[in-house]
């Protein structure tokens, strides 16, 4: 298969990835994990999680489980209001094949959690 036919093929894909705490992975002192936000291209749901395991585990972080959301043509038919940013970001992860991380949020149990 060319390459121009294999890229034509590419999506984005929103996925959640949960993730577990790593010595080393850059979460704050006290997170307990968290949560991140990511647009993964791959021609089908499965190669973009794969895709984004292998990548956020190359960067020291500790993927334990990801959740799909669908491409953007899937979340407009299910009614999401997709704003602009994330549409610009959606863009630049099909432009460059990438794996973008549009957001991290922390999870902190116990009395010390930040309110």
């Amino acid at each position: 298969m060319a390459k121009s036919e294999k890229s034509s093929r590419q999506k984005v894909h929103t996925l959640l990835v949960e993730l577990g705490r790593k010595e080393g992975d850059g979460l704050p002192e006290g997170a307990t994990g968290a949560a991140m936000v990511c647009y993964a291209t791959g021609v089908d749901e499965a190669e973009a999680v794969r895709e984004t395991v292998a990548v956020l585990k190359q960067a020291g972080l500790n993927p334990l489980e990801v959740s799909g959301y669908g491409t953007l043509d899937e979340r407009l038919a299910e009614g999401h209001d997709i704003p602009a940013e994330e549409r610009r970001l959606m863009g630049k992860a099909l432009k460059q094949n990438a794996v973008i991380v549009a957001q991290v949020t922390p999870f902190f149990d116990g009395p010390d959690a930040p309110a």
